[in-house]
């Protein structure tokens, strides 16, 4: 089973966009009380037995159960007949909310999540129906239950051999979307590592990335070119008067700026990882957590980057889809170590020329980390397919190991 999502535009009637922002405000009604539901009971737990605390008292008795996902579900349907607003939108759509809620608990407990936030007016952006029994595109025009049929923008046509399982329709600034999540029988196998050309790629601030053979990618400022005129808008907005048809304006303004660098940035990152792929059969990288980075003083240019986007999910794509291979290696003392001898030359993020004082090696503190990233990676293939590629080995072990291994 193979699973693509394609997005197109939507063009809504004004009777369709205001049915549309409806369910969105309904749904976000159902995910807050859910998520209040689930809060207040955690809270509880905390207070005490005889007494109520002096900032928040609790009213659940001490057997109350935990409001689960099955429990929620159960008392929508029985809120559905005293709220009929809630009756207007789709079944399965006023569920999803609910699932939501679920999941991001889930991810709170196995993944370390935080915890979940209540959502704002206009932070509840889209709704999604789980399923159809038909295929809703119907030619230059999509029907969506309850809500009827509207143009859409199929500016690139969905293979024949896919089906389309759910659809979720998104409110941005710049207009509305669907992302038509489709599903074919075909199985498609993970990409193998082959004996073609290999490549080490170290990213940084210094440069976007760097790879073993020496091409260094300067880092684009995306969010640095329009942060002055960001500054501009934001401070019109502040002057104008909450609730006025002009604030509204403004903030869709700023929100398109805002999707204009995050459209411009993900544009070329696909084209970076295009040319990657035309480089190498195998691609070596670092296994890094780009959020440690976020919270430094840099976090600000790390995010403008967009270094985790790119390594986890751009170049991923990129690479499964050219039938490139991908492999991550430990990111360890990558620039602590001499790619040609592997002795260990330590050196502070102000030091940016590798100098081994070992071999001599002198080089870029960037490539030398790529080469030594391309090792690793070589001879990690090596000890699971048994390839013998000879010279790897000693690249990728400290100086002392190497010794070991000759006597």
């Amino acid at each position: 089973m193979f699973t693509m999502n394609f997005r197109y535009r939507i063009y809504p009637s004004l009777e369709q966009e205001t049915r549309m922002v409806s369910w969105l405000e309904a749904c976000r009604g159902v995910y807050n009380y859910a998520l209040r539901e689930r809060k207040d009971w955690i809270e509880s737990r905390k207070c005490f037995a005889d007494r109520c605390d002096m900032k928040q008292c609790f009213i659940l008795p001490a057997d109350a159960p935990y409001p689960d996902y099955y429990k929620q579900q159960k008392a929508l349907t029985a809120a559905k007949k005293e709220f009929p607003r809630l009756k207007d939108v789709q079944s399965q759509v006023i569920q999803e909310p609910l699932r939501r809620v679920e999941m991001a608990f889930v991810a709170r407990k196995d993944r370390g999540h935080g915890f979940p936030r209540f959502k704002k007016f206009g932070q509840y952006r889209s709704f999604v129906f789980p399923q159809f029994k038909v295929n809703p595109v119907c030619g230059n025009e999509i029907k969506l239950p309850k809500i009827g049929l509207m143009p859409i923008v199929l500016h690139r046509p969905i293979p024949d051999e896919f089906v389309v399982k759910t659809v979720r329709v998104v409110r941005k600034h710049s207009g509305w979307y669907a992302v038509l999540c489709c599903q074919t029988g075909v199985d498609i196998p993970e990409v193998a590592p082959t004996l073609g050309h290999s490549i080490g790629i170290d990213v940084g601030l210094s440069y976007f990335l760097s790879t073993s053979d020496g091409w260094q990618v300067e880092r684009p400022r995306f969010f640095g070119k329009l942060q002055r005129k960001l500054e501009l808008l934001q401070r019109r907005l502040k002057r104008l008067q909450k609730g006025s048809n002009n604030r509204a304006k403004l903030i869709k303004k700023i929100g398109k700026v805002h999707e204009q660098i995050a459209a411009s940035r993900l544009d070329w990152q696909f084209k970076l990882a295009h040319k990657l792929c035309d480089q190498a059969r195998n691609i070596f990288i670092e296994d890094i957590d780009f959020r440690i980075m976020v919270k430094g003083f840099l976090g600000k240019h790390t995010l403008d980057a967009g270094l985790g986007q790119f390594l986890n999910q751009v170049l991923p794509w990129v690479c499964f889809k050219r039938g490139v291979y991908l492999g991550k290696v430990d990111p360890n003392g990558t620039s602590q170590t001499c790619p040609d001898c592997g002795a260990r030359v330590k050196k502070d993020l102000s030091v940016r020329v590798h100098d081994c004082h070992e071999c001599g090696s002198k080089k870029p503190r960037d490539v030398a980390s790529g080469e030594v990233i391309k090792a690793r990676g070589l001879s990690g293939i090596e000890m699971v397919c048994g390839w013998d590629l000879s010279g790897v080995a000693l690249a990728v072990l400290p100086r002392q190991d190497r010794v070991k291994q000759k006597v």
